[in-house]
């Protein structure tokens, strides 16, 4: 009989902990969202979630000790890690909305405001297709050209364009998904974006 997953959804006041925690649940992991930097030890994966401002997340973040535990898991001890919208964002090295603010340097780049074109909108809301030229495992049975849900106006902007794992024609066109080994972020809701979110948190999970 396999073993659960042990999810640890980290709360650091940026909302949104109850709709990830059931779709967690859903999908067959064993869930516990917490803020305590020790108790993220006890994740076979993390969960870094949220919504709001850049420079408020990093705060919470690094106020409550959980950067430290966060980089010290993930990058060190490689704990599969999954950042949704903010929490996706959060892993570059610095983000501009509420100020020029240092984030987690997982993987580098900068987070940056969407540069609407004609006839779009910001902040970027509802289903849009995510689209990928190299298949990977977060992507198994999902099609390239997926609709997912999406509700942001900064995007992130990866220094190297191979950890750029999908993108999203809006805006120009922006990374929608980001990996680097066993780190990776997702611009859009998994946990709203019905069978197809679903797969992939499946897939994460396998990972």
């Amino acid at each position: 009989m396999t073993t659960a997953p042990n999810v640890v959804v980290i709360d650091y006041d940026a909302g949104n902990l109850g709709s990830v925690k059931r779709a967690f649940e859903e999908c067959g992991a064993r869930v516990r969202i917490t803020g305590h930097p020790e108790e993220l030890r006890q994740a076979t994966h993390l969960v870094l979630p949220g919504v709001g401002a850049f420079n408020a997340g990093m705060s919470n973040l690094r106020r409550s000790g959980l950067e430290a535990a966060i980089k010290e898991l993930a990058f060190q001890k490689r704990i599969p890690l999954l950042g949704i919208c903010l929490g996706m964002q959060l892993l570059a090295t610095k983000g501009w909305e509420g100020g020029e603010t240092d984030g987690l340097d997982l993987i580098g780049g900068e987070v940056k405001l969407l540069e609407a074109g004609a006839g779009e909108r910001l902040p970027h809301v509802g289903w849009n297709e995510v689209e990928y030229e190299k298949s990977a495992p977060l992507f198994f049975n999902i099609p390239s050209g997926t609709d997912f849900y999406f509700v942001h106006s900064y995007h992130f902007v990866c220094r190297n364009k191979s950890e750029s794992a999908a993108t999203t024609p809006y805006a120009g066109r922006f990374t929608s998904v980001v990996q680097k080994e066993n780190i990776c972020g997702t611009q859009f809701h998994p946990e709203k974006s019905q069978k197809p979110g679903f797969q992939l948190i499946k897939n994460f999970l396998n990972s």
